[in-house]
């Protein structure tokens, strides 16, 4: 059952999928328009979920269950599924753990590990600059620890 995101209890399971392609709006709607039935109707062996998602920056599709709902492996696999459907539809890639999300201005920039370096080297990215942290796995670690510096980060070894 969809319940809105915000009501969510701050040790709710989050799944963050960064896409590689920013979506328009148009997109945006027709993605809701496939996740939005999914929640509905997502399940863990007969009992409803009580679930949620957002999409942040145009770039990220966060899918959330409530704490007190154990997730089984057949409704991880079903939300898999669902990213997979939506991978195929727009042509883009959500499930590319090897790329560094980061703030560049009012646009989400996307790179490799290697080109991400090179921009350190060259002085274009500062440990100020904010990267996703993409395996926070909470509502409450979505809040605090998702959007940091990168002096707070893993990353913080290259400079």
């Amino acid at each position: 059952m969809r319940i809105p995101f915000n009501s969510l209890p701050p040790q709710s399971k989050i799944w963050i999928y960064q896409s590689d392609k920013a979506f328009t709006e148009a997109q945006i709607l027709e993605i809701a328009n496939l996740i939005e039935p999914f929640i509905e109707q997502w399940q863990r062996h007969g009992a409803n979920l009580n679930a949620s998602y957002i999409i942040k920056y145009n770039r990220f599709i966060i899918i959330a269950v409530d704490e007190h709902d154990e997730v089984s492996g057949c409704s991880v696999d079903a939300s898999v599924h669902l990213i997979q459907k939506i991978e195929q539809k727009f042509g883009v890639n959500l499930t590319d753990k090897l790329k560094v999300a980061y703030k560049e201005g009012d646009t989400i920039a996307l790179s490799t590990l290697a080109d991400f370096k090179k921009q350190i080297a060259l002085s274009n990215i500062t440990p100020e600059t904010i990267v996703f942290n993409n395996i926070v796995n909470t509502v409450a670690t979505l809040k605090t620890d998702w959007e940091i510096p990168i002096k707070q980060s893993w990353l913080k070894k290259y400079f």
